[in-house]
């Protein structure tokens, strides 16, 4: 089993130091989306994952991810994740020997911004970067799987 530890915070504009990071755009829907936990189909760049995560409690989660054909990706995207898809840019930026992630989302989510960390283990020191603003970790409408049926445009 895998663990997913990761904290998240908002970012008000997207730093000058993503001119120069490596990017990739993503598009994912979830079959299933819920509180004891999600089903997601990703395309990630020119490959695409099924990915099965349980209930976070304290900002960790058990996590499953697996490979499958683009094609497969493809159809259930269009035929059995609920909609609208989240679709987003995805920039990694080092800091302080942490890699980040900041995701740029569009359509029904654009103008959000958030930047996400994972952790080794949950008491994992690491400093915050100055581009990152307020801390939204364990916020459920936050989760990729809530922007789904609460889009961003609609707070």
């Amino acid at each position: 089993m895998g663990l997913e530890i990761e904290k998240k915070f908002l970012v008000k504009k997207l730093v000058p130091l993503i001119a120069t990071a490596k990017s990739i755009s993503i598009r994912q829907g979830y079959i299933q989306a819920g509180k004891s936990g999600v089903v997601r189909i990703r395309l990630y760049g020119d490959k695409a994952f099924l990915t099965i995560k349980g209930k976070t409690i304290d900002s960790a989660c058990p996590e499953y991810e697996y490979e499958i054909p683009v094609q497969d990706a493809e159809d259930m995207l269009s035929s059995l994740c609920k909609k609208p898809l989240i679709e987003k840019k995805r920039y990694l930026v080092e800091f302080k020997g942490f890699q980040w992630i900041i995701d740029e989302f569009f359509n029904e989510n654009s103008g959000l911004i958030v930047a996400e960390i994972e952790l080794e283990f949950r008491k994992q020191p690491f400093d915050i970067p100055p581009w990152a603003d307020q801390e939204v970790t364990g916020d459920p409408k936050y989760y990729n799987a809530s922007l789904i049926s609460n889009p961003y445009s609609h707070w």
